[in-house]
């Protein structure tokens, strides 16, 4: 039988707005007369109410997994478990998604009836790590959810001290723009870790995040401990005849406003016949022309990625943008797959023994410097590593001029092979 709904008139202005609103989600849940979950949502959203009226949340946390996991669930238990007994336990499963998060219609339903089944029927898709959010289970519930979800195919995320799951864009499958195969990449970095997903043994979380071009729809760089960024090195691609169109439909002002003027080095200019010059010297990739002009403008042919270490949201330093430690290298062999997870295997060791407890890969690099931190995972010092581009120098040493000569020794080598 169910329960009373309780009078929740705070939560009933979040639905007098003009946006949809969560509460009537969470309502629609509580009114499914003779579903499993029916009562625990209505205890939910007078927990909820009350949470509202006095200005504190009342959920701790504790230890929850399932059989041979340490990580994956994120346990809530109520502390006003006395007042809403339907809600004293809100425990949330982090399962991981296709990479790409590619789902069909049959798939998707799957899910739902083992969540209706097992849990509350409330999901997110997706996590800040990219997880399929299943919230609202019981103790008891847990371990007969992830049983049913493994059974599709489907595995625990990342919580904890750990590992986190990780996220791709959709990529070469759905957009233009890509550089890398971000799939691949994703599932390589997963595959190669899972342990650690499943078994907290760090000194606080490590995500990856893969975008496929720089405009970085992951929000990998000021999201991730290390982000795999599509980009290219040779000249970005002009259809100068796609440009007179796109100049003839649009006008000249309306491109030299949105377009020319907006390059944040100024390396575009809109010639007196309507083609585009670019000096791709200062080209900073920053993808707005691109985005703009995607018939007239499009990424060179030369195609790999760019690595960063180190950011993060705020936690002990504010927030912090990934530090560029691999400035470019291709992706064509397994040869080249095999050195970007040795690169990630050397940042997570060196992480594990060097990070103090809750501290984030880019608060070490910030104690520890960036010399000390690239010597650590075996790279050499590039001029490209930069806080900010065209402006200030992450590295300070003394030897710079003998390090920037090994730098400009090794660009000639390359060249020399090549030819």
């Amino acid at each position: 039988m169910s329960k009373s709904m309780h009078e929740t008139p705070m939560l009933d202005q979040l639905e007098s707005g003009p946006w949809p609103s969560f509460v009537t989600g969470l309502k629609r849940l509580a009114k499914d007369e003779g579903k499993p979950y029916q009562n625990l949502m209505i205890d939910l959203l007078g927990q909820l109410e009350h949470s509202y009226k006095t200005r504190k949340g009342y959920w701790k946390g504790g230890t929850l997994g399932v059989i041979g996991y340490g990580g994956g669930v994120i346990p809530r238990f109520s502390e006003v478990a006395d007042k809403y007994p339907e809600s004293k336990e809100f425990h949330t499963l982090r399962i991981q998604p296709p990479a790409g998060m590619h789902y069909d219609t049959k798939l998707l339903r799957q899910i739902c009836d083992i969540w209706e089944e097992h849990g509350s029927g409330l999901i997110a898709f997706h996590g800040q790590s990219g997880d399929i959010m299943l919230q609202g289970a019981t103790t008891k519930q847990v371990q007969e959810a992830f049983d049913a979800i493994n059974e599709i195919g489907f595995d625990m995320g990342g919580a904890g001290p750990a590992v986190r799951t990780g996220m791709s864009c959709v990529g070469a499958a759905r957009c233009e723009q890509s550089c890398a195969n971000e799939q691949k990449v994703l599932r390589m970095l997963v595959n190669n870790f899972l342990d650690d997903m499943h078994r907290p043994a760090l000194p606080y979380k490590f995500k990856f995040k893969v975008s496929g071009c720089p405009n970085d729809c992951m929000n990998s760089i000021e999201r991730s401990d290390m982000a795999i960024i599509g980009t290219w090195r040779d000249d970005m691609k002009v259809a100068q005849e796609e440009v007179k169109r796109f100049v003839a439909s649009k006008g000249r002002k309306y491109v030299i406003d949105n377009v020319v003027t907006r390059c944040p080095t100024h390396a575009l200019s809109l010639n007196d016949d309507d083609t585009l010059a670019v000096d791709n010297r200062n080209c900073v990739r920053c993808m707005h022309c691109i985005n703009v002009m995607t018939t007239a403008l499009s990424p060179g042919d030369d195609k790999g990625v760019t690595v960063l270490m180190g950011g993060k949201r705020t936690l002990k330093i504010g927030d912090l943008m990934g530090t560029v430690v691999v400035p470019f290298m291709k992706l064509e062999t397994e040869e080249d797959y095999e050195r970007l997870k040795e690169i990630a295997e050397k940042t997570i060791d060196f992480f594990a023994e060097n990070a103090l407890e809750h501290e984030r890969t880019g608060e070490m690099i910030e104690r520890i410097g960036l010399p000390n931190f690239l010597e650590g995972i075996g790279l050499e010092v590039d001029p490209n590593m930069v806080s900010e581009p065209r402006r200030s120098s992450y590295v300070k040493i003394d030897t710079w001029d003998e390090e920037a000569q090994k730098w400009f020794d090794r660009q000639a080598e390359e060249k020399r092979l090549a030819a």
